[in-house]
């Protein structure tokens, strides 16, 4: 079914940095769908830096409040060969805005945003103008912020490089389908960029487009965004070197603001919303995606797994009677019947060849133990019959959910079983699924209290008084310890590194890879989800939550 979302608002959000822009954004998705409201709008973008972790959620969230989600990414651009990793030749990197217009501009969004990781990740991920000519349709592109290629040849007085740069944007993307942006956050360069980016509209007819450059919901933010900044440079808020926004303009600002910012360029404000009415863009939570597996000649899919489950309930049991019969038929048949063959094919396999080649497997856990079909597979080694486990709390027709079997391998080797799975299914098909760490109560204490500089022994005694409980925040923490409620209230200093604290904490700090987590595709991982690079994995952009709901 068809979602319909009628767009209403004068003016739509097109460059937002959400808490998914790593230590760059403390904008929470759900907070920012509540803000939108209040402000009477409903439709915005999501445009974290080079990736598109936030995706997913943003999407959801967004659905979930009355508000048309626009996917997209502020991608780096090279001016090099993407592929070269040479400081020297790669100290000019640009920022360039993507939204996808189509579906199709979706999955091109998705291969760019991989290719940025994966082949050119340097520093940062960085692409090239190659990548851009290879996946350009469905994308509308932004000429973005001072960091944009067109902007930085104006402040460079470089007005002809700068016009030559819009002309090759406008010919990648498509008459229509480049804008060139303009933001003003009270800074005195980007009044002099927007008087010629203005010119350049007009001599070149490309239109333009008004935005703000959103890193915090409200102005009062500006603070915690500075901190973030801080933690995210190893420097201190009272050093003068360091990384630092110049002013308290990048918030989510009202239609009001907005015109107030840009008085004479109603066009530039009514674009976003042409833009936002033409990006029409569905996630997919229905369809599975499931690797196909290969069976030998004159054998269907579902007769290969009968025989298998059959051969292996002779080597299970002694005595096979009609009650055992009727229950693998029972769940042969529901397995069939929800489409989950190819599934625990696959799963037979890997652990068959873990056993044949001695990688030690634990005997199974958790509910796929009350599957006869596991048993007789040897994906498990409980005998769900002995102990009267029930296959329905596994799976169940009327409670449509992925298989969720749990498999222990023996840590030292079960690097073989992924070798194993890549070039059965192809490298191009298996990733390890990302993982990120947040900023959990104490660690957050300890990260604020560097980046205000407050004394080492300080922080110390302020962390070591939120006690070690899973799931403890700091605002249980306060509640339940009179003597950290005492020091909130009586010290200043300590008050604010937890109010900061508090402001940052459970906000995505890193990634890391699943310590367990492997996905197999039926197609190429970046026709269904965008990949990243941590250390030397290939790693999926979306959590292993998120992958399952997109039929993974």
């Amino acid at each position: 079914m068809k979602r319909v979302i009628k767009m209403q608002n004068k003016f739509t959000h097109l460059h937002v940095h959400t808490s998914y822009s790593l230590l760059d954004g403390s904008v929470r998705v759900d907070k920012l769908m509540d803000r939108l409201k209040e402000l009477g709008m409903n439709s915005i973008a999501i445009t974290d830096h080079g990736s598109m972790f936030g995706v997913v959620e943003f999407y959801k969230q967004a659905i979930k409040k009355g508000i048309k989600p626009i996917i997209g990414c502020e991608v780096y651009i090279t001016k090099e060969d993407y592929k070269v990793k040479d400081k020297g030749r790669d100290e000019e990197q640009y920022h360039l805005v993507l939204l996808a217009e189509t579906q199709e501009g979706y999955l091109n969004l998705i291969k760019i945003v991989s290719e940025g990781y994966v082949n050119g990740f340097y520093y940062k991920p960085r692409i090239d103008h190659s990548v851009l000519q290879r996946y350009s349709k469905g994308i509308i592109a932004l000429s973005a912020c001072l960091g944009g290629e067109v902007q930085k040849h104006i402040l460079y007085n470089q007005y002809d490089e700068a016009k030559k740069t819009a002309v090759k944007y406008n010919e990648i993307f498509g008459q229509g389908n480049f804008y060139l942006e303009l933001q003003d956050h009270g800074m005195r360069e980007q009044k002099i960029v927007n008087q010629q980016v203005i010119r350049l509209s007009k001599e070149l007819n490309i239109p333009l487009v008004a935005t703000n450059d959103i890193h915090y919901i409200n102005k009062e933010d500006a603070k915690v965004h500075d901190v973030l900044l801080c933690i995210q440079t190893g420097k201190t808020r009272d050093e003068e070197k360091r990384m630092k926004f110049p002013t308290d303009e990048f918030y989510l600002k009202s239609y009001e603001e907005m015109k107030c910012i840009f008085p004479n360029l109603e066009d530039a404000l009514e674009n976003t919303v042409k833009i936002a009415e033409r990006c029409n863009v569905e996630l997919d939570f229905e369809t599975m995606h499931l690797p196909e597996y290969k069976v030998p000649l004159g054998f269907t899919n579902s007769e290969y797994l009968r025989k298998l489950c059959y051969e292996g309930l002779e080597k299970r049991y002694k005595n096979i009677t009609d009650e055992m019969k009727q229950r693998l038929e029972f769940e042969l048949k529901t397995i069939e019947g929800m489409g989950y063959v190819d599934y625990f094919l696959i799963v037979w396999d890997f652990i068959k060849y873990a056993k044949d080649n001695g990688i030690m497997v634990g005997p199974g856990r958790g509910s796929a133990a009350g599957s006869l079909v596991s048993y007789t597979l040897g994906i498990i080694d409980i005998d769900p019959l002995k102990y009267g486990l029930l296959f329905e709390r596994f799976l169940n027709p009327e409670r449509i959910s992925m298989p969720d079997i749990d498999i222990d391998f023996c840590y030292e080797r079960r690097e073989e079983v992924i070798d194993y799975v890549v070039k059965k299914y192809g490298a191009d098909r298996v990733a390890q699924i990302v993982t990120f760490g947040t900023m959990a109560a104490r660690g957050a204490i300890r990260d604020v209290g560097r980046a205000i500089n407050m004394p080492y022994g300080d922080v110390d005694i302020v962390a070591k008084e939120i006690p070690v409980e899973i799931g403890m925040t700091i605002e249980k923490a306060l509640d339940m310890n009179k003597n950290l409620k005492e020091l909130y209230e009586k010290n200043e200093n300590i008050k604010e590194v937890i109010d900061l604290a508090k402001s940052v904490e459970g906000l995505p700090r890193h990634t890391s890879t699943h310590a367990a987590g492997v996905v197999i595709s039926k197609e190429p991982i970046t026709e269904y989800v965008p990949l990243s690079k941590n250390k030397d994995s290939i790693t999926t952009q979306f959590t292993m939550i998120e992958l399952e709901e997109l039929g993974l």
